[in-house]
């Protein structure tokens, strides 16, 4: 039994049936249609949202950092030691410590270069035996950690001076031994 001539046959005695389905017919097509439309112009409103938010955040980023210097304009340079060699990168760790403990009116008094246990790993070692006024302390710890290259305080040793004479303010000298480690990326 075919269906095709039934349906034909009630669509032919009743057109009305026919001019029904029809329109029922349209009428999903056209709400098919404004519901897609509509979730268009959804889709395009949270865009447009979307961006007016990031262009705010990035003004207000710009205007933030337009009277502060930012960290690469504070402490310029490379992350890494640098040096052909793992001595010279040594050398050059050891030329930074030096000016952060001299920039305080500190004095080395011995320092021991660490190349051949942490080398491979990519890390120099410094040992650096020093003196300075106990407020500069805090100074110099900031400058080598927080400045360019990255350098790792391993060790510090701070010993409190025992017979000294006092200083200016009422502090004496103290013996610092610090333990410093920067990576060399080993010439590249």
């Amino acid at each position: 039994m075919n269906p095709r001539p039934v349906i034909a046959r009630t669509l032919g005695r009743s057109p009305l049936i026919a001019v029904v389905l029809y329109v029922i017919l349209v009428g999903g097509f056209i709400a098919t249609a404004c519901i897609a439309i509509s979730d268009i112009l959804d889709h395009m409103r949270a865009l447009d949202q979307t961006s007016d938010l990031l262009e705010r955040l990035q003004d207000r980023r710009g205007r933030g950092t337009a009277g502060a210097s930012s960290p690469a304009a504070e402490h310029p340079g490379t992350p890494f030691l640098e040096g052909p060699t793992v001595t010279v990168a040594g050398a050059t760790l050891l030329q930074h410590v030096a000016s952060a403990v001299n920039a305080v009116g500190g004095t080395i008094q011995s320092s021991q270069l660490d190349v051949a246990t942490q080398a491979k790993d990519g890390f120099v070692g410094l040992l650096v035996s020093c003196e300075m006024e106990q407020p500069a302390l805090q100074k110099v710890l900031y400058d080598l950690e927080v400045g360019m290259p990255f350098l790792f305080v391993d060790q510090l040793d701070v010993q409190a001076p025992q017979t000294a004479p006092a200083s200016e303010n009422g502090e004496g000298r103290i013996r610092v031994v610090l333990g410093i480690s920067g990576q060399w990326r080993g010439g590249k």
